[in-house]
């Protein structure tokens, strides 16, 4: 059973920077793929990014947003920057056995509200 614990969410504005980490505990950690999801009001759950040796990102985030891990801490980390209102939402941490494809994730946390003022 792996444990995931999201930090670093919070309010900014428009153009600001934010970085979310994600804890992980309960598993061998650099066994997994590690992925980033968000829910916005009224809408579904959507694929944010995703890393194990390798690193996948969702067109609506490309070139703003970078995923990166740390297997010596079982953390992950998102680097959210030039942020919009649109990025608004609650965040999820996720993990899985294979490959960083954007489904099919076993394991989540709690998750964390960023909120982007325009």
């Amino acid at each position: 059973q792996v444990q995931l614990v999201e930090s670093g969410g919070g309010l900014v504005q428009a153009g600001d920077s934010l970085r979310l980490s994600c804890a992980a505990s309960g598993g061998t950690f650099s066994s997994y793929a590690m992925g980033w999801f968000r829910q916005a009001p009224g809408r579904e759950r959507e694929f944010v990014a995703a890393i194990r040796w390798n690193t996948a990102y969702a067109d609506s985030v490309k070139g703003r947003f970078t995923i990166s891990r740390d297997n010596t801490k079982n953390m992950i980390y998102l680097q959210m920057n030039s942020l919009k209102a649109e990025d608004t939402a609650v965040y999820y941490c996720a993990a899985k056995w294979g490959n960083p494809v954007p489904y099919d994730y076993d394991y989540w946390g709690q998750g964390i509200q960023v909120t982007v003022s325009s």
